[in-house]
């Protein structure tokens, strides 16, 4: 019996190395796989990092519409690219007159204002559209829409003496007038009366008055002896043609 408890306990003293080298060898392979899925783990935790980092960069930097870089710029607002030559041979002569040359809308833009709300064009030589010769003097350019066009007026002493078309209608760029009409220097004398008036217009409608559009009048000499002519006239522009030499 005593031998037999003897073999036995030199058969688990010898059993037991191999098992718990079993045991180590399990306990290094275990911490081999956590080291493997901490080094995969990192470069994502890395990337998802990067990436808040990113998007909390992106969060704190202006933020604005994606298309605004593939947006077009406006051809007309730096460089206008037509062909005015074309535009004037396309355009025909106005074939309508008005009523003893009177603008029936005049009166519906002088209700209100004190002086003519039309640009002041002065001329000192002939200028031509194509028959039409229109002669030196002082002109109020006044637009008018005709069967769904566009035309300008040339009105001298309240009479229409001239009428051409024009080849595009634009809205007024923003901030436009402000950066280009020259600001008023006003005396004491008529910033007191400036005060008054618009004292008595706010306490009193019977002396409301609206105000006059803004005007602007553009001409500039082209090539081949055209001259392109801008009116200005409160939110839109007027885009016409004319020639020093009768074509």
């Amino acid at each position: 019996m005593r031998k037999f408890l003897l073999i036995s306990l030199i058969i688990l003293g010898v059993a037991m190395p191999s098992d718990a080298a079993f045991w180590n060898k399990n306990k290094n392979q275990t911490q081999v796989q956590q080291s493997q899925s901490q080094s995969q783990s990192q470069p994502q935790n890395q990337q998802s990092s990067s990436n808040t980092s990113a998007q909390s960069q992106d969060a704190n930097e202006a933020t604005y519409p994606q298309d605004v870089d593939g947006a077009p710029i406006s051809q007309d607002e730096y460089v206008d690219d037509t062909d005015v030559e074309e535009m004037y041979r396309k355009m025909p002569v106005p074939d309508f007159k008005y009523i003893h040359n009177i603008d029936p809308g005049e009166y519906q833009d002088t209700m209100y204002s004190t002086w003519s709300p039309y640009p002041l064009f002065r001329l000192t030589a002939p200028l031509y559209f194509k028959s039409i010769a229109i002669q030196p003097g002082y002109y109020l350019l006044t637009p008018r829409e005709h069967e769904g066009k566009w035309y300008i007026l040339f009105k001298e002493a309240g009479r229409i003496k001239y009428i051409v078309p024009c080849y595009k209608r634009k809205m007024v760029p923003f901030g436009f007038y402000e950066n280009n009409l020259p600001k008023v220097k006003l005396t004491r004398p008529q910033k007191i009366r400036e005060m008054a008036l618009k004292f008595v217009g706010k306490h009193f409608d019977s002396s409301k008055r609206k105000p006059i559009p803004d005007t602007f009048l553009d001409a500039s000499d082209l090539d081949n002896n055209f001259i392109s002519i801008i009116v200005y006239w409160g939110n839109y522009r007027y885009y016409f043609v004319l020639r020093s030499i009768q074509l």
